[in-house]
């Protein structure tokens, strides 16, 4: 028998026992078939990036992994060495060379690039209605493929004809050989990557547009210069955009394979200074389609990818002091 209790103000009565928890119980199991269904429409609609997730990233790097511990030469089938290439890389005198060189394009390129990104997004931040034709200005040579780069290098740099060494001559000033002295060929590929700054320029552009007034006019009145202003305002405010761009252009730098290999070992090219361009990328691409060791190649990749986690994870703690955002106490 279901006892029943009169609801104050009203005369009808309430319903209590089992009966009461029935429409919460049902508003429950709605509430987990809506969601149950989003959940569905969810997957079915992120199925096309995870599919190619699976088989694009995932896939090959469990692949490579299992590849990375044996002998493959892609005719015959892999034969499981264990950590040989590991031990092997250790002992590779062209391993040491391509990470040496690797390491100074990066740290150098990458201060650089931040440097004249910033500059530049300075400079448009100031230039008013004109700002919008030289975003596009500076952004079309990231169009430009990486290949059409490296042969543009070998162009400009030239030591005898080049444009580059032709405009220092007009000051008197002598131009190295950029493409065939090994002292210059590495700086010469950090100049030429300045080509491609204008995503980055864009990038800081919009976070200095997004600095509030408040904060300047409150500088100014409290008498802070530009250099103050500058430290203790904008590259706080704008700091978030700052580490997006090192991140980004540190991992991109260890990576670097492209303009130096067009310019300096495509086609045949067999000038004396190719060990000065030998990226680590460009020796693990020699290895794996030039030599055929798939399996050296392999190992040479997770060394590359465990270098860079390293790398990225104490920017991670680095950053922690360094960089503001919005919010935080």
């Amino acid at each position: 028998m279901t006892s029943t209790a009169l609801t104050p103000g009203l005369g009808s009565p309430e319903p209590t026992g089992p009966h009461r928890s029935a429409p919460a119980e049902e508003r429950r199991r709605s509430q987990q078939k809506a969601r149950r269904r989003n959940v569905r429409s969810a997957l079915l609609f992120l199925s096309p990036w995870l599919l190619g997730f699976v088989v694009f990233t995932a896939w090959p790097m469990i692949y490579s992994a299992y590849l990375s511990l044996t002998d493959y030469d892609v005719i015959n089938d892999p034969e499981f060495v264990g950590l040989e290439n590991y031990a092997e890389m250790a002992s590779d005198p062209k391993i040491l060379l391509a990470l040496g060189n690797t390491a100074f394009f990066t740290l150098v390129q990458v201060p650089l690039y931040v440097i004249v990104s910033l500059a530049l997004a300075l400079l448009l931040d100031r230039a008013g209605r004109a700002a919008g034709f030289f975003r596009t200005v500076f952004f079309l040579p990231k169009m430009t493929p990486p290949v059409a780069v490296g042969v543009l290098f070998l162009l400009l740099f030239n030591g005898q004809n080049g444009l580059v060494n032709t405009v220092l001559g007009w000051f008197g000033i002598a131009g190295p050989a950029w493409t065939t002295d090994p002292a210059w060929v590495k700086p010469g590929l950090i100049f030429m990557s300045l080509w491609t700054v204008g995503s980055s320029v864009i990038i800081l552009l919009a976070a200095l547009r997004n600095v509030p007034e408040t904060l300047y006019e409150s500088a100014k009145l409290d008498g802070a210069g530009f250099w103050r202003t500058s430290t203790s305002v904008t590259l706080p405010m704008i700091s978030p955009a700052l580490f997006f761009i090192i991140i980004v252009n540190t991992i991109a730098g260890l990576q670097t394979f492209d303009e130096a290999y067009t310019a300096f070992f495509g086609s045949g090219n067999t000038t004396y200074s190719n060990d000065a361009a030998l990226f680590y990328v460009i020796y693990l691409f020699q290895q794996a389609f030039e030599f055929l060791h798939m399996g050296y190649a392999s190992a040479m990749a997770w060394g590359l990818f465990l270098v860079i986690m390293i790398v990225t994870a104490i920017q991670l703690i680095v950053s922690r002091r360094l960089v503001y955002y919005e919010g935080e106490k």
